[in-house]
């Protein structure tokens, strides 16, 4: 199978033409949630994100196996090796088993994403199913010289690793620096030197999530449930490995090392990243009081929020920007998003409504050709969502009768719309909520017609009257050379 599909490999930081190892299979991994708290806007971003990769793959006729884990052991408060498992401080700060908490908030997860239409992987694996593939991993790692046991806990030794092969050429990081970096270890911590991370903790007293092992009783270190979950399903090599920039380092560089380690080659073609959210500019954080989850949007029950934002407004904000580009939330640019998917919609079922003619006068090969191209220069979403909008003007005119179409031309635009809105980009039509703004967007669109009808039968009075009624209900009308736009205030 051939295509002109290209992804920015982040490991060699270019674009490179997509060569599944084993065509037409590909394996496709995604780092999935910590299941300890609601998900967040973030979240939203990473799993649309390979939900369009994965739909897209499948539309170029690929058979995609898609993996997208859960963590939940293992995940320490400051992601190194100290601090308290997230889902244990979450257990006791609620008085519940670990597990009560994984559920709870994995349903929850899984709602979300329901919610967002983001297809469910064709495998979810949880670290705490799979104790035995990390442990095999780990007697592997130490057997090739790379890994050291100290109290009943495992470490990886950088250093040696280093000695052999290059750490930290994922995230460009060079060795000296790293070293100069960490803190100098003060004689009470087990690790050789501050580098090295944890394959196997052993776990204290208190701690409650803990299996046997030839070490100890204890638990997985974070990074290494991916290394053996992904293996497992994809192969030893597999396609694409796909995950937010926040994981890039260490999480990611710490994977490379132990699969090099452990089974002698690094496993992964392709690594994709997507770049981070932040809200009016700034970081998002509890800190900072703008930190907001998935439901609070959909509720619109946040101090920073105007109103409540739908789950497709919420995928269509996210798909307008490229994946590796950093994407700013604010009540604009959700509201702009409203507005642009309500247009994107109304236009597609205006589609239904054209009657074909004999001829054609627009040239829907050329806007398909756009649109392809755009989704083949590494998945640019934003470029396809523009195309897709920049077509709405010849929608109007065929609706309106100032272009032609034939009835073959037509079915291929109303195949277009409906493929790669609905397919590729995962767009749904409006839930009930969203229907009513759609109504009222489309009594809107009428009174505007009424308007430019007075207007070209010299009406000037009506046309006036119908504006200034528009405006004292708030919403603004601005006149163009086919038409006009409107806005609510």
């Amino acid at each position: 199978m051939t295509n002109n599909l290209f992804v920015y490999n982040t490991l060699t930081r270019k674009k490179e033409r997509f060569e599944p190892i084993n065509p037409p299979f590909v394996g496709l991994y995604a780092c999935g949630p910590t299941v300890y708290g609601d998900a967040h806007l973030g979240h939203a971003r990473q799993a649309i994100t390979f939900d369009v990769l994965y739909r897209y793959l499948q539309h170029l006729d690929y058979k995609v196996r898609y993996v997208r884990n859960i963590t939940d052991v293992g995940h320490l408060v400051d992601d190194s090796d100290d601090g308290e498992d997230k889902i244990l401080k979450k257990a006791r700060l609620e008085s519940l088993e670990p597990m009560e908490v994984v559920q709870h908030y994995m349903n929850r997860y899984h709602q979300n994403m329901e919610s967002l239409n983001v297809l469910p992987p064709s495998i979810e694996p949880r670290a705490s199913g799979h104790i035995i593939e990390q442990q095999e991993l780990i007697r592997k790692i130490m057997e090739a010289g790379y890994a050291y046991e100290v109290n009943g806990s495992v470490y990886f030794d950088v250093i040696a690793y280093n000695n052999n092969h290059p750490y930290g050429q994922l995230s460009g990081r060079k060795i000296e620096d790293l070293l100069s970096n960490t803190r100098t270890l003060d004689g009470q911590s087990e690790k050789k030197n501050g580098l090295d991370f944890a394959l196997w903790k052993k776990a204290g007293p208190s701690h409650i999530m803990r299996w046997p092992s030839k070490w100890s009783e204890g638990y997985p270190g974070w990074h290494l449930e991916c290394s053996a979950m992904s293996t497992k399903y994809l192969g030893m090599q597999f396609d694409i490995h796909g995950g937010g920039m926040d994981l890039l380092f260490p999480h990611h560089e710490c994977e490379i090392a132990q699969n090099v380690a452990g089974y002698g080659q690094p496993s992964v073609r392709y690594w994709m990243h997507n770049n981070m959210i932040t809200i009016n500019g700034q970081k998002m954080g509890r800190s900072l009081g703008n930190f907001i989850t998935l439901d609070q949007l959909f509720e619109g029950n946040h101090k920073i929020l105007e109103q409540a934002y739908g789950p497709m407004v919420i995928r269509f904000f996210i798909l307008q920007a490229h994946y590796r580009s950093t994407l700013d939330f604010s009540n604009e640019a959700m509201q702009a998003s409203e507005k642009g998917l309500m247009r994107l919609m109304n236009s597609i079922a205006k589609l239904k409504s054209i009657q074909p003619s004999n001829s054609s006068s627009i040239d829907v090969d050329a806007l398909a050709e756009r649109c392809k191209k755009a989704m083949e220069d590494d998945m640019n979403t934003a470029k396809l969502v523009g195309h897709l909008l920049g077509g709405i003007t010849q929608i109007n005119n065929l609706a309106e009768g100032r272009e032609t179409i034939s009835e073959k031309e037509l079915e291929k635009l109303i195949n277009l719309y409906h493929s790669w809105v609905f397919s590729v980009l995962g767009l749904e039509l409006p839930s009930a909520s969203e229907k009513a703004n759609e109504i009222t967007g489309n009594l809107i669109e009428i009174i505007l017609q009424l308007r430019s009808d007075a207007k070209l039968s010299r009406n000037f009075k009506t046309a006036d009257r119908i504006r200034n009624e528009l405006t004292k209900l708030g919403i603004t009308v601005k006149d163009r050379k086919d038409g006009a736009d409107w806005e609510i205030n």
